[in-house]
């Protein structure tokens, strides 16, 4: 940690020579369900677009994420395995995930198998910290990650990559897109098989981890496919639609069940239309699918699958820059079917919603609040309002406060010998103060913030599930990009406590799996045709259980990276993961992946 502050230092000590100019600015839609200036923005946001995603090598939705200020990620054994998100210490269902506009999840678990969702199908991604339940209802607690699939310009253009490594990985993707303006398409497909490796060191006598002994390579295989269309007229009325799916199958150790073959899959239709001269009209409906068939040892063990149908109308007015006035309406639908059976199966959540954007000279604000009409637990208000005032250039300064909720999942309410149907909603009240700027080319972010939610759900010393009374979650989180010519520095920094202030055992103790401090630091060079990296992440210890009697270590691990562009259609990657071999866990007992080399061949021609 202290290395990382002395190389924030030096780079800030050295941005009075920097003379870049700052990048165009960026476009975000996910903070305010509108399009706005990433400067316009109150809330704390990250972006990764494409290039960001191929420069870092990301191998996953994970791996891009890591280290991420305000995330933390846990996961069961490697690639394709159980993984859980935390944003800025909530729990992982606290984080609403939407593709293209479409809410995903699963309705048992309540959780989005983000690790199934394809890297290479995905264009950019957009990441909210803070409750934005005051927009999108229900499980926006933490934040909001969303992802976009592919969007095409220019002249017809085909690409492809392929590549392999370590744990006898094997990857292969390929896609066609197109389009003028009046018209685009996208058609991809990808392939990934790992061999892998030992997903859990597991005891059934001890009664630890997976509660099985299974020595044995646990592997992940994927093939995904995605199309996408839209058209655009002369009015400016656009449509379009798209599709994603992912089949895979996932292999790790446990004694139920240890292979699940999944399934997810997205599809929605979009329709934005101009009406006269200051408002416009949006339309959304979608359905998400999360499909599991789990077996033990090649023997059928059970099956979960869930679908959300939503659809959303959304009118926007703009009479100027400085005045915007949101209405919007929602429509949720989760059902299950499953050979578990379930008291209750299906459900359905309504919403209405406004919000108002104002600029007053430096002074700006966000307002905005929303009723949900659930079916099972009835009416909720939410609201939020962020105030901004940019002293200068170099110095704004952002308060903001805001309330959310979040309905218990099936599994939660009705899972045979699991569940409580006495379960309520979980409840939420954050408020952040925030300072960011900009010199030359150097943007920095620094966040403060207290969410303390009533009625959390977790579990009791009996492994039973209740509502928590209290749980209180402060943290610092702080963001530095600084290009320096050729040179190109990023560092993210986080501080949490997470604590339960239920009266009890546990009061006091940290929620499980949220490690208190973690860091990234991201450098990056880039000569001619060639460019070289690396990534160091680190986190702090964390629990593993809310009695905070097990341990789990903290751990650093560093990545090299480099790319040679052979001209302008080819490129060569190599990158190296956990460089130093470091042995690590972010769950107790489940492995993480050691010193692994990977080599991806990309190319990329016609288009303009």
């Amino acid at each position: 940690m202290k290395t990382l502050l002395v190389l924030v230092a030096t780079a800030l000590a050295s941005t009075a020579a920097t003379a870049a100019n700052p990048s165009l600015e960026q476009v975000i839609v996910t903070a305010t369900r509108t399009a706005q200036g990433v400067d316009d923005v109150l809330a704390s946001v990250s972006t990764f677009d494409r290039a960001d995603i191929e420069a870092l090598q990301a191998r996953s939705v994970e791996d891009l994420l890591r280290g991420t200020e305000g995330l933390t990620i846990a996961n069961s054994g490697g690639p394709g395995k159980v993984t859980s998100f935390f944003v800025r210490g909530t729990e992982s269902d606290h984080v609403l995930v939407l593709l293209d506009g479409i809410k995903l999840g699963s309705a048992t678990s309540g959780a989005v198998s983000l690790q199934s969702l394809p890297i290479e199908q995905i264009e950019r991604i957009e990441f909210v910290r803070g409750p934005r339940a005051s927009l999108y209802g229900t499980e926006a607690v933490g934040g909001v990650i969303q992802l976009f699939t592919y969007r095409a310009h220019g002249t017809p253009k085909v690409s492809f990559s392929a590549g392999g490594g370590s744990f006898a990985t094997e990857s292969a993707d390929a896609a066609v897109s197109g389009g003028n303006e009046q018209a685009w398409f996208n058609a991809r497909g990808s392939w990934q098989n790992i061999q892998g490796f030992d997903a859990c060191r597991g005891s059934s006598s001890l009664f630890a981890g997976c509660f099985t002994e299974e020595p044995d390579k646990d592997g992940y295989r994927y093939h995904s496919g995605a199309l996408s269309g839209g058209l655009r007229f002369g009015n400016g009325t656009e449509i379009e639609a798209s599709w994603l799916r992912s089949d895979g199958t996932v292999r790790y150790d446990g004694s139920f069940a240890n292979e699940d073959q999944v399934v997810q899959q997205a599809f929605g239709a979009k329709l934005h239309a101009p009406l006269g001269d200051h408002w416009t009209l949006s339309a959304n409906v979608g359905r998400a699918e999360d499909f599991a068939d789990s077996f033990g040892n090649g023997v059928f063990a059970g099956r979960f699958n869930t679908v959300r149908d939503s659809a959303s109308l959304q009118a926007d007015w703009r009479a100027s820059e400085r005045h915007a006035l949101t209405l919007g309406y929602d429509y949720l639908k989760d059902a299950v079917t499953s050979d578990t059976p379930y008291d209750v199966s299906a459900r359905d959540n309504k919403g209405v919603f406004t919000q108002y954007i104002a600029k007053f000279g430096a002074l700006r604000l966000e307002a905005s609040a929303r009723h949900d009409n659930n079916q099972q637990f009835g009416g909720h208000e939410t609201a939020s309002v962020a105030l901004g005032y940019q002293f200068s250039p170099l110095l704004e300064v952002i308060a903001q406060h805001g309330t959310a909720f979040k309905a218990p999942s099936f599994n939660e309410l009705y899972y045979p010998g699991f569940s409580n149907p006495l379960l309520v909603p979980e409840r939420s009240r954050s408020s952040e103060i925030s300072a960011r700027g900009r010199v030359g080319a150097l943007r920095w972010r620094l966040a403060g913030y207290e969410n303390r939610i009533n009625d959390l759900i977790g579990f009791d010393s009996n492994f039973s599930v209740v509502n928590i009374d209290l749980a209180r979650i402060r943290g610092v989180e702080a963001k530095l990009d600084l290009p320096l010519g050729n040179w190109n520095l990023s560092t993210a920094l986080s501080q949490l406590n997470p604590a339960n202030e239920t009266p009890g055992t546990d009061f006091g103790k940290l929620l499980p799996r949220r490690p208190k401090s973690s860091a990234r630091l991201d450098v990056d060079r880039r000569f001619r045709n060639f460019s070289i990296g690396g990534t160091m992440v680190a986190e702090g210890e964390r629990f593993d259980n809310s009695s905070n009697r097990r341990r789990v270590g903290g751990y650093a691990t560093v990545d090299l990276r480099a790319e040679w562009r052979v001209n302008d259609a080819w490129r060569v990657q190599a990158r190296v993961a956990n460089l130093l071999d470091r042995k690590y866990e972010t769950v107790a007992f489940y492995n993480q992946a050691g010193r692994a080399a990977y080599l991806t061949l990309r190319f990329a021609g016609g288009g303009r």
